[in-house]
């Protein structure tokens, strides 16, 4: 099955807490337990990585879903206006099995205020 398509913004500055949920063709949520995953952000496909520390993936086993978590701090260090990434899972461990399942485009809407909380 093909990456699905899926565009977000990031606000500048804020928690980023997205969550996805990974479902079969019949909307059935599939189960992620035992599985892990890699997402980056870079300024082009190919190209250098924009992503900090404080970012993260959180699997929630059998309700498919996958969290997406930027930490404010790390996201007041982004400065980008557009920017690639995409999502992938993997299950096993000796030859895990690698699905790429969302990809498309960030944008970064800048923040006017800025400081420490």
């Amino acid at each position: 099955m093909a990456a699905g398509k899926y565009n977000f913004v990031i606000e500048q500055g804020t928690t980023l807490d997205l969550e996805v949920v990974y479902k079969d063709s019949n909307d059935n949520p599939i189960d992620l337990t035992d599985y892990q995953g890699r997402m980056q952000i870079k300024d082009t496909i190919g190209g250098s990585s924009l992503a900090n520390d404080g970012t993260g993936l959180d699997f929630g086993g059998s309700n498919g879903t996958i969290g997406i978590f930027i930490s404010a701090n790390s996201s007041s260090a982004l400065d980008f206006n557009k920017a690639a990434y995409d999502l992938e899972i993997a299950s096993g461990s000796t030859y895990p099995v690698v699905t790429r399942i969302l990809q498309g485009s960030v944008t970064l809407d800048k923040e006017v205020t800025t400081g420490e909380y």
